[in-house]
């Protein structure tokens, strides 16, 4: 008696939702589904060609960097700008406002979706090499 009980509750806890899941109400039916926006992908902005900073004369070496990154956060408008451009990852502060500039005045390709030119939010990381 007690197995046939066990197995007649376990049958009921499956049932249950299966029940569920196959009915659907009529008000389900009555919504109109939304056309949603298939896209056929992002193409991120590319910078185009290298940054280079000058070194000021007379520059003390413990400024001059051996080798660092500095991580910025921007957005590329649709025109190829960069603005708002933030430091992440610092390197120190006198070459982190430089590279800042030398972004804001660099030309990128906007990013697109579906071919169509869109600003963009993105993360770069900038080598410093001596």
């Amino acid at each position: 008696m007690r197995s046939i009980l066990a197995s007649s509750l376990m049958l009921s806890s499956i049932l249950i939702p299966a029940v569920a899941n196959a009915s659907t109400s009529p008000d389900d039916a009555s919504v109109p589904t939304q056309n949603l926006r298939v896209s056929t992908g992002l193409v991120a902005p590319v910078l185009l060609g290298s940054v280079y900073i000058d070194t000021p004369n007379g520059l003390e070496s413990s400024i001059s960097p051996a080798e660092s990154q500095i991580g910025l956060s921007l957005t590329v408008d649709s025109n190829g700008q960069a603005h708002n451009v933030k430091v992440v990852k610092s390197g120190n502060p006198f070459w982190d406002a430089r590279v800042v500039d030398a972004i804001q005045n660099s030309r990128f390709k906007p990013g697109t979706v579906d071919k169509q030119a869109v600003p963009v939010d993105m993360n770069l990381t900038v080598n410093i090499v001596p």
